[in-house]
């Protein structure tokens, strides 16, 4: 299992309104480079969003199943992308004070990555999900920043 956690200086409200529109997975997933269809009622349980994955011209289409959904707590995925396999993709929002601890679980639930999870495949997947959650992170805080009525983040502000 890869663990990734990141302090998000937004609160879990403003984190989930992206995590809540399928159709932006492609600006903060790494790997993806474009969603191909998101279901209307994303992210209620049993919602599909399909994207196209890879680098460069070696690409695959996954599918991205809702399992389990508690808005502004916790949003898990099934990811199937076949001929590799299906992992399970779970995010959990923690308050933290007026921000938000991002955690971000991923494993190997069936086919051949499940016989190549270890640790030079959780670490990888753990620089990829680094990645996203650092591209996460930037998106939410200019987000914040443009909402009306809010003034951005900065050093200066910070409690």
């Amino acid at each position: 299992m890869a663990r990734n956690r990141r302090l998000i200086l937004t609160s879990p409200p403003e984190v989930w309104s992206l995590l809540s529109d399928g159709r932006r997975y492609g600006e903060w997933v790494t790997g993806t480079q474009r969603v191909l269809a998101a279901d209307p009622h994303w992210p209620e349980v049993g919602a599909r969003l399909k994207v196209r994955v890879g680098a460069g011209p070696l690409t695959l289409d996954d599918t991205c199943v809702v399992r389990i959904c508690e808005p502004e707590h916790r949003l898990e995925l099934e990811a199937q992308a076949a001929p590799f396999g299906a992992a399970r993709i779970a995010m959990t929002l923690l308050p933290w004070g007026e921000n938000t601890l991002f955690t971000l679980d991923w494993h190997a639930l069936r086919g051949p990555g499940i016989r190549m999870h270890g640790l030079p495949v959780d670490y990888v997947v753990k620089v990829r999900n680094g990645m996203m959650l650092t591209k996460l992170a930037r998106i939410a805080v200019r987000e914040r920043g443009n909402a009306p009525g809010r003034r951005p983040f900065s050093r200066a502000s910070a409690p």
